[in-house]
């Protein structure tokens, strides 16, 4: 049966004859004006079928009655791809993460995420660094900062994109509320990105909605004895499209790249360059000394130096190359390609 209108649609599940028991419940105790009266006041309620309602969202099986909005229009929005992962995630993830929004951003592409600390977090940090749009979709009501000190990272996406949930103000952050949460992210956008996850991330229930919903599935691998590689290893056996970085990611969504920084772009001194280059994957100074033929606390100055320029990182007394972009050092950005097409109208819990 069609519900015309949300009042009848709301009144049908007060009376029993529509929603599941849970459902029926919540609805016998609104009070819209209430609602209304506890909205933050740079927020507003969008009812399915509103023009600023996302139709891809109709895709899912149980679609929210109603979207509480901070921020820009959702509805103008058709270009989405959502970047998820690890709350506790490598300084690696974090960078990729970050690079990956960046180059969407800067492609005109809007940067979804669930606004959780970690992946989530450097994702929308990406987004806004390229001066792009980002969207966060949380798991509580829209007047919460959750997870708590995320205030400043909420401020800077109202500053640029939207705030969303299909949460009442006062609806506190229970856990079993961003599962739920993940589907909406997944509905939204064209593509699902998983930059690192346990064998329990809530990234995998985000994966899971959007193969349920046709759209793509990406997954960054990582080493098979690193834990956080557990939901992307699992995602790409089952099929998804294993990701490298930026470049497979945005030819494989039909975006054309444009000119990516490399380090070996970087004016450096000859020392330094040299020092870079044979850092191959995590090594000790001691390599990279045999390897230039000079003593170990010389190659170990280089590689300071090469720190403090943002260039590499040391992690338990080895060093490694960081990805393009992530650091101070960064010289220039990703061109702006045509836009990608949107998707067709029509134990404890998890929360990432």
């Amino acid at each position: 049966m069609i519900h015309r209108t949300a009042r009848a649609l709301l009144q049908r599940i007060r009376e029993g004859d529509a929603g599941s028991p849970g459902d029926q419940a919540v609805a016998r105790v609104l009070d819209a004006a209430v609602i209304r009266a506890s909205l933050p006041v740079d927020s507003r309620v969008v009812l399915a079928g509103d023009d600023e309602y996302p139709p891809q969202l109709e895709h899912l099986s149980d679609p929210p009655l109603a979207l509480f909005v901070r921020g820009r229009p959702v509805g103008a929005v058709t270009s989405m791809v959502a970047i998820v992962g690890a709350r506790n995630c490598s300084d690696l993830g974090r960078d990729l993460a970050r690079e990956l929004a960046r180059s969407l951003a800067a492609h005109g592409a809007v940067v979804v995420s669930g606004a959780a600390r970690g992946i989530d977090a450097a994702a929308h940090e990406g987004a806004l660094d390229a001066g792009g749009i980002t969207l966060a979709v949380l798991g509580c009501g829209i007047d919460a900062v959750y997870p708590p000190g995320s205030g400043p990272l909420v401020g800077r996406i109202l500053e640029r994109g939207s705030v969303v949930s299909e949460y009442p103000p006062g609806v506190p952050p229970d856990g079993f509320r961003f599962p739920a949460r993940n589907r909406i992210v997944a509905a939204l956008c064209r593509a699902v990105v998983v930059v690192e996850g346990a064998a329990r991330s809530g990234s995998l229930i985000s994966a899971e909605h959007a193969l349920e919903l046709g759209r793509d599935v990406f997954a960054v691998p990582g080493a098979v004895t690193n834990p956080l590689a557990e939901a992307p290893h699992r995602l790409i056996r089952e099929g998804a499209a294993l990701i490298r970085g930026a470049e497979d990611m945005l030819a494989d969504l039909g975006i054309e790249a444009g000119a990516q920084v490399s380090f070996d772009d970087l004016e450096l001194p000859g020392p330094e360059r040299a020092a870079f280059r044979a850092l191959r994957g995590s090594v000790v100074p001691d390599r990279v000394a045999g390897e230039l033929g000079i003593p170990v606390p010389e190659a170990l100055s280089l590689l300071l130096r090469l720190e403090l320029r943002g260039l590499v990182r040391s992690v338990g007394g080895r060093f490694e190359r960081r990805l393009a972009g992530a650091g101070p050092s960064r010289t220039g950005g990703a061109g702006i390609g045509r836009n990608p097409s949107p998707p067709a109208a029509g134990g404890p819990p998890v929360e990432a």
